[in-house]
């Protein structure tokens, strides 16, 4: 569990949303392009899941001294932009994304109706400048699991994109520090 502020300063706690079917945890950062160029798809997910009792929360642990682009009114520039109907949180300390593990942006996280994790993984397999569509397939194909009331699949492909950006001598000790 956590509790974090948004980018309004509004704190809110995993618990909030202890009435959800699944939750969507996705670590992000304003600058990172492969983040961005999932965060359109990304929203109109978040909005039709939401029906179906899928709640998502966004996350930025980044460093905004180091990174100051990712500051709190960076955030709420790029919730209004991408027409985020989700929460849009601030981990200034970088305790959540160390709980968490989480080693870049977007990294993606879905748990089940009894808050274990059941997908860790990629949004889908398109990237900046290749020629592939942004669906969320892979996202999709778990939640669409989870809600069926069946196992995700074992084949996760890691997130990929840019690393969360650490505060100087908080770098987890599973990046080897």
């Amino acid at each position: 569990n956590f509790t974090l502020e948004d980018y309004r300063g509004r704190k809110r706690s995993l618990s909030d949303w202890s009435d959800s079917k699944l939750v969507v945890v996705a670590f992000l950062g304003t600058e990172c392009p492969l983040a961005n160029l999932y965060l359109p798809r990304m929203s109109e997910l978040a909005a039709g899941f939401e029906k179906q009792g899928v709640a998502f929360v966004a996350i930025n642990s980044n460093d905004v001294e180091q990174y100051p682009a990712d500051s709190p009114p960076n955030m709420a520039a790029e919730a209004e932009q991408f027409h985020y109907e989700f929460p849009y949180l601030f981990d200034e300390m970088q305790t959540v994304a160390k709980a968490y593990r989480a080693a870049c942006t977007p990294d993606i996280y879905v748990f089940d109706e009894h808050r274990v994790l059941a997908y860790r993984g990629q949004f889908d397999n398109s990237r900046p400048g290749k020629d592939l569509p942004v669906t969320g397939a892979d996202l999709r194909e778990a939640i669409d699991a989870l809600l069926a009331g069946k196992p995700v699949s074992d084949d996760q492909v890691p997130s990929m994109g840019c690393n969360i950006k650490w505060k100087a001598g908080n770098e987890p000790e599973y990046f080897g520090a």
